[in-house]
């Protein structure tokens, strides 16, 4: 990779970063943090690359989710697991409904710095740094805790290891066995309309699974039946703590950040000439790039030049976020720009970013808002005979208020019950599993049309 290397980010000019009053300090922390072993390993990205490249080719779909930023106050293994549970959930309803392999990439495992509109936050006239995620500072509204403190990249180097340790033991050692599809419902949605949709599919599972093992096909003899994979991804954001997890791969020689599986660069950090850009351009893990309503065609074919000049179907993954008033009118100019000029990426919808609003004080995001993005983002692709790959959202596992609407009508006066987000809104359980129905139908929608289509070319 020419003139680059893992630290070459820190000549360019960079944009939302933190001020860490020790300087010494973080430095120590990097040089310590350099030594230890790696989150992922080169392989599985390598892996996670080709599977992409299929849903690039239109041959699989990617389902990305999980915390706006994760915290250190709720890290434990329930929640851990309940995520796993509802994220399988979905994509074994995408799975069945497209009859086409699910790509699962959690946000998760390092996800824990954000960008903010703003370096400084005040309230009854006191003015303190604002909170960039548990990584960086803390969420309390205080000087101790606002204050950006390098040893805390090392905490959540450690709950990320911790986190990995689990996901990998629920993904191989059985729980994602699809025998046991009617034990991954989550509690409080087992009497809802998405647990009833559910059951029904689980049923029809579990039947099909019973005839394959009488023909003696089952999870013994077959294990992509017991175990699945799955994958971590988080904002390469904080650029000090990737740096000191860059490693170079000994089979094939080439760098790779090991803080997990992919990464993507922001919305707010896509300067093409700036520090974030350069970083990722030099890694070999596959990418993700936002896609903002501001972002022209021109700077986003010249963004991708620089990611991916090999043009290397599953390396970059187009992560648009519009907004569902805006994505109508601003994706088609950036699809039919790609698609002139040939360039193998992967277009998922981010329908969470561009519809946060502020109802009695909270921020939230009304299910309605996201439906309608997505719908819209499926129509365009339709419209202009392109790929619509997958969905980025912010989920959890838990019984969370912070989104208004769904099939439980979560209305503004419900949003005080449970919003415990450190950051942004998060779809519950519910409303996740309610959204993969209804991209699901979309799915079979969109597979059913496509022999129509190809009789009426022909």
């Amino acid at each position: 990779m020419k003139n680059w290397s893992p630290s070459s980010w820190r000549s360019k000019p960079i944009q939302q970063v933190p001020e860490f009053p020790d300087k010494a300090a973080l430095t120590e922390v990097e040089a310590r943090m350099a030594t230890y072993p790696p989150l992922v390993f080169a392989g599985e990205a390598r892996k996670l690359k080709r599977q992409l490249a299929a849903v690039a080719n239109g041959e699989g779909f990617l389902l990305q989710g999980g915390d706006c930023a994760e915290s250190f106050a709720e890290h434990g293994a329930d929640n851990i697991r309940d995520f796993f549970r509802v994220f399988l959930q979905m994509a074994v309803v995408l799975t069945f409904a497209g009859s086409k392999p699910v790509v699962k990439i959690g946000r998760i495992a390092g996800q824990f710095a954000k960008p903010r509109s703003s370096d400084i936050e005040t309230k009854n006239g006191l003015s303190l740094p604002s909170y960039r995620g548990d990584i960086v500072n803390g969420i309390d509204f205080s000087e101790v805790s606002r204050t950006p403190d390098p040893a805390r990249q090392e905490m959540a180097y450690r709950q990320s290891a911790a986190t990995l340790n689990l996901l990998r033991a629920f993904a191989q050692g059985g729980f994602a066995n699809l025998e046991n599809v009617h034990k991954w419902m989550v509690g409080f949605i087992s009497d809802s309309p998405q647990g009833e949709r559910y059951r029904a599919l689980a049923d029809r599972i579990t039947e099909t699974m019973d005839f394959m093992r009488a023909i003696g096909i089952n999870a013994e003899n077959h294990p992509s039946l017991r175990e699945t994979d799955f994958y971590t991804s988080h904002e390469a954001l904080l650029l000090g703590y990737e740096e000191a997890l860059t490693r170079v791969d000994s089979t094939s020689g080439d760098w790779y950040t090991t803080s997990g599986h992919m990464i993507w660069v922001g919305d707010r950090t896509r300067q093409i000439d700036h520090a974030h850009v350069e970083y990722c351009r030099g890694v070999k893990n596959p990418l993700g790039l936002k896609c903002g309503p501001s972002l022209e065609a021109d700077d986003l074919l010249g963004l991708i030049d620089v990611l991916n000049p090999e043009n290397e179907p599953g390396r970059l993954t187009l992560i648009a976020r519009f907004g569902a008033e805006k994505v109508e009118d601003r994706l088609p100019k950036l699809l039919r720009a790609v698609e002139k000029e040939g360039r193998k990426v992967v277009w998922s919808c981010d329908p969470m970013h561009g519809n946060t609003i502020s109802l009695n004080g909270y921020k939230t995001r009304p299910f309605d808002h996201i439906l309608k993005e997505v719908q819209t983002f499926f129509d365009v692709h339709r419209a202009e005979g392109t790929h619509p790959g997958g969905i980025h959202i912010e989920m959890t596992g838990k019984n969370v208020t912070e989104c208004t609407g769904g099939a439980r009508a979560i209305s503004a006066d419900d949003l005080h019950d449970r919003y415990h987000t450190h950051c942004d809104p998060r779809l519950n359980a519910d409303q996740a599993l309610e959204l993969a129905f209804l991209v699901a139908e979309r799915l079979k929608k969109d597979a059913e049309a496509q022999p129509a289509q190809k009789v009426a070319a022909g």
